[in-house]
């Protein structure tokens, strides 16, 4: 008897429905599910593969253990045991900060994951901890910190009623949006042009999106905060600005006097962005009848990634954009994770209240910069890292100077993954502790809500059931917790795993009827967990709404339009600007910049075969001049170096590069030894993050500066 399932998919963040149509057990087909007021039956190549994944050989069900002669398959009771007895050891002896903990980017598409895992995080009373945030969005949540009082009050751009989008280093066709969960971006961006109004990609590379925008605009990489100071100049200089009470008259003053030096004809040199064209946007942008900024990866991830985020947020203000339909907008979730009365209300956030150990990085919510990670686990003293445990993620492939980190890893007394691959990370663990699949488990999207341009509520039950004996994660890690404890007292250790009354679902259920939908809330509409249970193609909740000055939740109630922790940082960015007008480009230097594919947000997703069907992705693309330049043929191999690392890889000459600019994509480089992925292997590339150096940094945030490397090109010699 055929049977459809209903669920959303968790490869990306943007939450699209899903159709499955099922018989006696088995999958028969996929599609995006037409009910689903949100992602509107759209699906992308990435969603079907949830069977892939599911379904792959080499996925981990059970736990194994590294020993001399190889991996073997141990107990539950066994592997947790001894981590609990081991992490206390260590900690013992070394001290608290010895145990360090990552979390990769697939945490936050899991809820049990993340519930648990900050328990048990709490539990190990560490300041090591880091994350994926600290490679991609931290200057986003620490700009919000610092701005709005919360830092998950993001501003996300309403698409739906805008008429103006301007983008900077964000390719949404490929990311189907980024701290802007979008499913069915295409249309939502046509749309903006079929009722008459525009969007414009500012980026170094003429991405998907560009393609099909109004206008690209090329820009050097690691200029876009000189880019958005100009834009302001253009609208004090032109008395463009709108007035807003939630901000101080003093605040917006003293950023008019900062701009008055970044002229547009001035921030063109070193830009290479037109002093007409940045005229012409700062201008149409401001007489818009709603129009919104917004950067992402590109812009996080350079040496100035908090700036641009600020100075984002300040065009948006100015120009009477934020908290308006069509602007820059907030999330009411059903599960609210910033309200003041919500029960789930998560860290409104924390900055360099204390430091890294080496290289005195700063904190933001209690964890440091991932930069880091590898100088404190190679720097011997007090405070040295000799344990690790990662949770869904590769760090050596995802994290600056891989090279590096993988070196690091082999030192360390002890590491535990809990992950289902036998990856490049992962194969450095003396435990790897699986967890199920997304189709064997529940799921409610905690962190995405947050993050969509509208909102809505889905839960998703489980499709399968898992094998006897195969845990979830948040029964891993509630069990590890409860270890911990017991080891730490001195007490016996149940020889079986041990059991919790509190899930995962009765948390949500819990913070659902006591949120804003729920029957006391200021939406109220009866909101439970039932009543999803009983929605299978979710709940919409409607769109964005304005909610200042009642949402924010800075001390006086107004918006910190020039936060006084930031102002230190301006004599660098004012100092750097004279480095780039100095700046003359060698022939043989270029600027690298990342990618990513629609197909291939994560490396994991490596090792879906459908996901790697085509030409090859891991290719360095370079301009065709700079190409006949240095006599490099279409898809000759040449020799990339930088001044940590240097790799092979083949070119891909194109125009849809800047010159002097080249992109390697993201998450390749399954080619070290040591892993069981049978497809990643076979379309194995190499990792861009073996030539990004883990010095180079925002100093402000402790983010990774990823963007705008400096490398050099050689054609291979016989």
């Amino acid at each position: 008897m055929h049977q459809f399932h209903y669920r959303s998919c968790t490869l990306c963040e943007a939450m699209c429905g899903l159709q499955i149509e099922t018989s006696a057990g088995s999958i028969l087909g996929f599609k995006g599910d037409p009910e689903d007021k949100f992602s509107r039956g759209h699906i992308c190549p990435k969603g079907p593969e949830l069977k892939s994944l599911y379904q792959d050989p080499d996925r981990i069900k059970f736990p194994q253990k590294r020993t001399e002669s190889g991996w073997e398959t141990v107990s539950w009771v066994e592997a947790l045991s001894d981590i609990a007895v081991q992490l206390v050891k260590i900690q013992t002896k070394y001290g608290n900060d010895s145990v360090a903990i990552y979390n990769g980017n697939p945490t936050v598409h899991n809820y049990g994951s993340m519930l648990f895992g900050q328990r048990f995080s709490s539990r190990l009373k560490t300041k090591n901890n880091f994350s994926a945030t600290s490679v991609d969005q931290l200057p986003h949540q620490l700009l919000s910190y610092l701005m709005f009082g919360h830092q998950l009050l993001v501003p996300i751009p309403d698409i739906d009623h805008t008429d103006f989008f301007l983008i900077l280093g964000g390719n949404p066709f490929a990311s189907n949006g980024s701290l802007m969960s979008v499913p069915d971006v295409k249309k939502r961006l046509k749309a903006i042009q079929d009722k008459g109004g525009k969007y414009v990609v500012v980026d170094p590379r003429k991405s998907e999106t560009a393609s099909h925008a109004n206008e690209h605009i090329f820009i050097k990489p690691g200029t876009d905060a000189y880019f958005l100071l100009a834009l302001l100049h253009v609208l004090f200089a032109n008395k463009l600005t709108k007035p807003n009470p939630l901000i101080r008259n003093e605040d917006l003053q003293t950023i008019e006097d900062i701009t008055k030096e970044y002229d547009p004809e001035r921030v063109s040199k070193i830009t290479g962005v037109p002093t007409e064209t940045i005229q012409k946007i700062a201008t149409e942008f401001a007489k818009a009848e709603s129009a919104v900024c917004y950067g992402r990866v590109g812009v996080s991830t350079q040496e100035f990634g908090a700036v641009c985020q600020w100075l984002i947020n300040v065009i948006n203000i100015v120009t009477g954009n934020l908290d308006k339909k069509g602007g820059a907008m907030f999330t009411l979730p059903a599960v609210d994770l910033v309200g003041e009365g919500s029960v789930m209300r998560s860290n409104p956030g924390s900055f360099n209240s204390y430091q890294s150990r080496v290289r005195k990085l700063p904190e933001f919510s209690d964890e440091l910069p991932v930069a880091a990670l590898a100088e404190e686990i190679l720097t011997e003293g007090e405070g040295k890292i000799h344990a690790l445990v990662t949770s869904a993620g590769n760090p050596v492939l995802s994290t600056p100077n891989g090279t590096k980190l993988d070196s690091a890893l082999s030192s360390l007394e002890f590491m535990v993954c809990v992950d289902f691959y036998l990856n490049e990370t992962t194969k450095h663990a003396n435990y790897i502790l699986p967890p199920t699949s997304a189709l064997e488990h529940d799921h409610y999207d905690l962190i995405f809500n947050v993050f969509a341009v509208r909102n809505t509520a889905r839960y998703n039950e489980p499709l399968f059931a898992p094998e006897p004996g195969m845990l979830h994660d948040w029964e891993i890690f509630s069990d590890l917790t409860k270890r911990l404890e017991l080891t730490r007292s001195g007490k016996e250790l149940p020889k079986e795993v041990i059991k919790t009354k509190l899930t995962p679902a009765s948390i949500i259920d819990h913070a659902l009827k006591s949120g804003p939908y729920g029957n006391k809330g200021t939406r109220a509409m009866d909101m439970s967990l039932e009543l999803l249970k009983n929605s299978p193609h979710g709940v919409d909740l409607g769109p964005l709404q304005p909610s200042f000055p009642e949402r924010l939740y800075t001390e006086n109630k107004k918006i910190q339009l020039f936060p006084k922790l930031l102002k230190e940082d301006l004599p660098r960015l004012k100092s750097k600007f004279s480095e780039w007008e100095k700046f003359s480009a060698d022939r043989s230097q270029f600027l690298l910049i990342g990618r990513r594919h629609l197909r291939s947000n994560n490396s994991w997703m490596h090792n879906l075969p459908k996901l790697m069907t085509g030409k090859s992705r891991c290719t360095i693309m370079i301009h065709p001049d700079d190409a006949d330049t240095l006599g490099i043929s279409n898809e000759e191999e040449v020799l990339v170096e930088s001044s940590v690392g240097k790799i092979r890889i083949p070119a891909e000459i194109t125009e849809e590069l800047m010159k002097g600019v080249v992109s390697i994509p993201h998450g390749f480089g399954h080619n070290r030894g040591g892993t069981k992925q049978k497809v990643a292997t076979e379309f194995s590339g190499v990792s861009i993050n073996d030539l990004t150096d883990d010095q180079s940094i925002d100093e402000f945030s402790g983010n990774a500066a990823f963007s705008g490397i400096k490398v050099s090109i050689k054609k291979q010699t016989a």
